[in-house]
């Protein structure tokens, strides 16, 4: 199968699923398709595929990751012992685990084609990633507290794991129990990184986007709360900041090098 092939089988399979969709029409480009089948796939409640799709998403998602172009962390140069600042798409991260800014029912974004960094995780790392937060809530019994982290396979992006947090959201003024959250979002990240033996984790730039966290004050939590965490001993080697905007990016080489 090509890449369109592969695109069309896994837009008209997940058509065939809901009786309201019989009346969508497939567009002919290339891009049209992309943003229709990331829409379908981002609209999808946690369910079981076949192991067909299963094949034909993973060869898909896989193929368009390449094509991004992957960045391993051992080609990265650290700015600090330890500690790396790289801009970039996340799900072109490979490593031992990348974090995902969730919301609290952990089950990704449900907005089609939405820019958010939940959504695109959960794009490109498959359907499968959906149900699998789901059966870890099913099992929880609630709905996931601000502050804590949960672990998951990574199945079609580059890294091993996410790790799954939720950030406080800001409505106003920040707060210092604002700020204990977002450090505990940090921390439980690290802390479950640590307990599963991983030397490497990249983090988003937490409640910054969505949750409208101030970046200046997210990024200083941030580095204070990883700085103090490896100072104990610990699997982990490398921690990435990993910033997608230049601003960011800014705030973060500011930061690392006065810390």
């Amino acid at each position: 199968m090509t890449q369109n092939e592969r695109r069309l089988f896994l837009i008209q399979s997940l058509l065939k699923e809901k009786p309201e969709y019989r009346n969508i029409s497939i567009p002919d480009s290339a891009n049209a398709q992309q943003q229709l089948l990331r829409a379908l796939m981002n609209v999808r409640i946690p369910a079981p595929i076949s192991r067909e799709l299963s094949a034909i998403q993973d060869e898909y998602l896989q193929a368009e990751i390449a094509a991004k172009g992957i960045t391993d962390v051992d080609e990265l140069r650290p700015v600090k012992p330890g500690l790396y600042l790289w801009q970039g798409d996340i799900t072109t991260l490979r490593c031992d685990a990348i974090v995902n800014a969730a919301n609290s029912g952990m089950t990704g974004c449900y907005a089609p084609n939405h820019g958010c960094i939940d959504n695109a995780i959960h794009t490109y790392a498959g359907m499968e990633l959906r149900l699998a937060c789901a059966e870890i809530m099913a099992k929880q019994g609630h709905a996931e507290p601000t502050g804590q982290a949960k672990i998951t396979p990574a199945f079609n992006l580059p890294c091993r794991y996410v790790l799954h947090t939720v950030g406080p959201i800001i409505n106003g003024r920040v707060t210092e129990h604002d700020k204990k959250l977002l450090d505990c979002c940090y921390r439980s990240c690290l802390k479950l990184a640590a307990e599963n033996g991983l030397k490497s984790i990249a983090f988003c730039c937490i409640s910054t986007g969505e949750f409208h966290f101030p970046n200046d004050l997210a990024a200083e939590i941030a580095l204070a709360t990883v700085n103090e965490f490896l100072l104990k001993q610990t699997s982990i080697r490398k921690v990435i900041f990993n910033v997608f905007k230049d601003r960011d990016r800014v705030i973060y080489e500011k930061l690392l090098r006065e810390n």
